[in-house]
C-alpha cells in the first residue's frame, strides 16, 4: 500500500498501532484519533478507517494485543509474587495498553479475540494463584485471583497516576514487591 506521500507501509496495520501507543503515551486514550494516527504513520485519513473501521475498532485492536502482552508477562513469571511484579511491570512498560485494557467503555469489550485474549490473560494469573499452598479453611481460588489482581492491579494504578507517597521509592518494581509479599503474611 502506498499513501499519499509515496511511503510504503510494510505492515500498515502495526504501523497504526504503534502509532497509537505513541499517541496514548502522549495525551492518553480520550485525545487519540484517527486522523493524528494517520498524519503519524504518513498516510492518508482514510488508511486507519480501513484497517478498524473506527477509533473503538482501533482501540479493541489495541486492548486485544494488550491483553495477550499480559498474558505472556504473566506466564513467564515464577511464582505469585513474581507474577504480580510482572503485572505491574507490564503496566509501567505497556501505559498506552493497560490505560486502554481497564477501560471497556473505549473498546468493543464483547468482541470475541477481546474475550478470548482476556481470558489468556486471566488464565495466566489463575495458574499463579492455584500454584498457593490449600486448606479447607481457605476462600475458593476465585476469590484468591480476585483479590491478588485487586493488589497488584491496584497498585500498578497508583503507580502510574502519581498518587503513592514519595516514600514508595523510585523503583515500581521493588515497591511492588513490598506490597505483593503482604498477601502471604
Amino acid at each position: 500500500m502506498t499513501g499519499p506521500r509515496g511511503y510504503h507501509h510494510g505492515d500498515l496495520r502495526r504501523t497504526l498501532l504503534a502509532a497509537a501507543v505513541e499517541a496514548i503515551t502522549e495525551a492518553g486514550p480520550a485525545a487519540l484519533s484517527l486522523r493524528d494516527l494517520a498524519r503519524r504513520a504518513g498516510v492518508s485519513h482514510a488508511a486507519p478507517a480501513h484497517h478498524f473501521g473506527d477509533k473503538a475498532g482501533l482501540l479493541t485492536a489495541l486492548a486485544v494485543e494488550g491483553f495477550d502482552l499480559l498474558a505472556a508477562a504473566l506466564r513467564g513469571a515464577g511464582d505469585l509474587l513474581d507474577a504480580g511484579v510482572a503485572y505491574v511491570r507490564f503496566a509501567v512498560g505497556h501505559r498506552a495498553h493497560f490505560e486502554v485494557m481497564f477501560r471497556p467503555e473505549l473498546y468493543r469489550h464483547d468482541d470475541p479475540e477481546v474475550a478470548a485474549a482476556r481470558e489468556r490473560a486471566g488464565a495466566a494469573l489463575r495458574a499463579g494463584v492455584a500454584a498457593l499452598p490449600r486448606d479447607a479453611t481457605a476462600p475458593d481460588q476465585d476469590s484468591d485471583a480476585l483479590a491478588a489482581w485487586s493488589i497488584v492491579h491496584g497498585f500498578a494504578t497508583l503507580w502510574l497516576a502519581g498518587a503513592l507517597p514519595p516514600r514508595t521509592g523510585p523503583d515500581p518494581e521493588a515497591a511492588a514487591r513490598t506490597v505483593i509479599r503482604r498477601l502471604f503474611d
